[in-house]
């Protein structure tokens, strides 16, 4: 919830200031949110595969909390409280919370495919509304998408088979994809 600033950075204007700190903060709800369900597929991963899963998963959840608080610190030094109270992560999202809990691989790198397609596509939302505005943050927010997107890559080489085909194609909720994922996998055990 972003207040009109009292200071922001030179060359912003306090408006200017408050609209990126906006932005910024439905940024870090999504990139908490993230972090939270990362660690949780971390600890709820099973089957074959689950050694090279689980340890894939670890150094991005350590990365998507660095990017947490340089988020929340540019935030701040907009001039606005950021909010990262898990209140204010509920309040300020629009998806819906991860469902899986035990799981094979596949059912959550399914459902991970479908979070990061939604993530990513903000994340570039947010990178052309602030980039006529603060070229800092925006290149924040990119250099964030890079590593995303290649994590993502990662989720979805799992899901992809020798032709290049997702097995989640098509699936537009993470529960479609999860089943997707995991109905593809069994076609080919």
């Amino acid at each position: 919830m972003a207040t009109t600033p009292k200071y922001t950075i030179p060359g912003l204007t306090p408006a200017e200031g408050e609209k990126v700190a906006g932005i910024l903060q439905e940024r870090l709800n999504a990139l908490n949110d993230l972090q939270l369900t990362l660690k949780h597929v971390h600890w709820n991963v099973v089957g074959p595969h689950f050694i090279g899963v689980h340890e894939m998963i670890d150094p991005h959840v350590d990365e998507v909390r660095g990017f947490v608080d340089e988020t929340a610190e540019r935030i701040a030094t907009l001039g606005v409280s950021p909010q990262g109270t898990p209140g204010a992560i509920v309040k300020g999202r629009s998806w819906e919370d991860y469902s899986l809990g035990r799981g094979t691989t596949n059912e959550h790198l399914g459902a991970l495919d479908e979070v990061y397609v939604n993530l990513v596509a903000d994340h570039r939302k947010a990178q052309a509304a602030v980039a006529d505005i603060d070229p800092m943050t925006e290149d924040m927010i990119i250099a964030q998408s890079r590593s995303l997107e290649l994590f993502h890559w990662f989720v979805r080489a799992h899901l992809e088979n020798s032709g290049g085909a997702l097995s989640t194609d098509g699936a537009d909720s993470e529960k479609k994809a999860s089943k997707a994922a995991s109905d593809a996998a069994d076609v080919i055990e």
